[in-house]
């Protein structure tokens, strides 16, 4: 037993300098090269997900932000005071806190919570804003309609999104649905090609996503999610009314594109042939270097889903 113990404490030891190095060489220089195209570039595996969480310190740090602030909070996190000049580390932070959770927290207990750290540093990225300040006193859509900053609105949207899909009915009821699509809109409107055309995705689930409520205009609307995920998928049958989609054949390099229109549209409309085909030619295409996080996680999730679609051919 004693020389097992020693052979673990062996192995354990052989690991951890290179944790320690990884966490303790990463600096704004090497959180600002895993971002690419909007993009967050590391690797879908523990060591991804480590400079995930270094990365989140080293944006605080450089913000100086309070071991003991309360980033659950939104009145706390928007009483910190940060520069102007800043505010683009403060979109990293949002964006980092999403990828975090959407790529390696999904079941975890800390998942939600950790989207609304996301969504209160997104919130306060538009806040710092004067602008956007002064309209939300009018109302937060009417802010949001003039905001311009295509990352604040993007990562505020994913955020506040994934956090509502924990309780899809409360937020329907908060009124959240509104703000939601204001901020995906916008983001639309400013640049739709943001990350491989995310807002067309976004708006896409969004309606995809909704419960089917008998009656509202908040409820799931499987015609708008076609409308909006056709711009980005290469489906000439079941997107045949559509005269200019795809948007770009590029979008076929980010597999999530294929993923959330096989799970958002052709899933619920009971489209198993045309799910299957699509889901088997993400999982037939290799991962390659330019997404290299988001498409690996996509192939994981392609599996899942295909597990689910076979149940019905």
């Amino acid at each position: 037993m004693r020389r097992m113990i020693l052979v673990v404490i062996c192995l354990l030891l052989a690991v951890a300098p290179a944790v320690v190095s990884q966490e303790s060489e990463m600096d704004l220089e090497a959180v600002e090269a895993i971002f690419r195209e909007g993009d967050i570039v590391v690797e879908y595996s523990d060591e991804g997900q480590a400079q995930l969480v270094a990365a989140i310190d080293v944006l605080k740090n450089t913000l100086g932000v309070p071991e003991n602030l309360n980033e659950e909070n939104e009145d706390a996190v928007m009483a910190y005071g940060i520069d102007r000049e800043h505010k683009d580390l403060v979109n990293k932070l949002s964006q980092c806190y999403y990828t975090l959770a959407n790529a390696f927290m999904n079941g975890d207990p800390d998942e939600e919570i950790t989207y609304v750290k996301g969504k209160h540093w997104g919130l306060k990225s538009l806040r710092m804003n004067p602008q956007f300040v002064a309209l939300e006193e009018e109302g937060f859509v009417e802010a949001v309609q003039a905001e311009t900053d295509i990352a604040a609105l993007y990562w505020t949207y994913g955020n506040w999104a994934r956090k509502d899909e924990f309780d899809k009915l409360g937020a329907i009821f908060r009124n959240d649905p509104p703000k939601l699509v204001a901020l995906a809109e916008q983001a639309l409107s400013i640049d739709g090609t943001y990350l491989c055309f995310g807002p067309y995705r976004s708006l896409g689930a969004f309606w995809g996503g909704l419960p089917r409520l008998p009656f509202g205009t908040f409820r799931k609307n499987l015609a708008l999610a076609n409308d909006y995920l056709c711009k980005v998928v290469d489906e000439s049958v079941s997107c045949s009314s559509c005269s200019d989609c795809p948007l770009d054949q590029a979008s076929n390099e980010y597999f999530e594109n294929r993923t959330f229109f096989v799970e958002f549209y052709l899933m619920e409309e009971e489209l198993w042939e045309d799910a299957a085909r699509i889901l088997q030619s993400v999982l037939d295409e290799p991962i390659g270097d330019k997404y290299p996080l988001y498409n690996s996680l996509s192939h994981e999730n392609a599996r899942e889903l295909l597990k689910q679609v076979s149940e019905h051919l």
